[in-house]
């Protein structure tokens, strides 16, 4: 059971963070990231942090978000049991596409599962496309 203080953990194992605007949000949900994942929220931050260096971040609806201030939010993700779900809003527009489908045509998600070698380089690309295409008003 979490103390007081650590963030409810929703089905699969995604943080309650409340909204909020900035870093300080979505350094909380990464924080209350659970076991491994913690490690890769903490990584993907860091690389749209150098992929987009004026980069706007918000938690709402339990998600980090990133955008670009008055353009809208490009990316999100969120944690599952077995992986975590980066949402590129646009990710039809990439290229190359991001490998899972969604029920919204523009939206595409890469899954990051605990023992997958990632492409870093793949993912600074992808980062790089989005933040260039109108982002996404939630």
């Amino acid at each position: 059971m979490p103390k007081p203080t650590e963030p409810k953990l929703l089905s699969g194992g995604n943080p309650q963070i409340a909204k909020g605007y900035g870093n300080e949000p979505v350094r909380a949900y990464i924080a209350a990231m659970p076991g491994w994942k913690s490690e890769v929220g903490r990584k993907l931050d860091a690389l749209v942090e150098h992929c987009v260096p004026n980069v706007a971040k918000a938690v709402k609806w339990n998600t980090p978000l990133y955008g670009i201030e008055g353009q809208g939010w490009f990316l999100g993700l969120h944690c599952f049991n077995r992986y975590v779900k980066l949402t590129f809003f646009r990710g039809s527009s990439l290229d190359p596409v991001p490998p899972e489908n969604s029920k919204t045509p523009e939206t595409r998600y890469f899954h990051i599962h605990e023992t997958d070698e990632w492409n870093e380089a793949q993912l600074e690309t992808w980062i790089r496309q989005a933040s260039a295409l109108p982002g996404e008003k939630l």
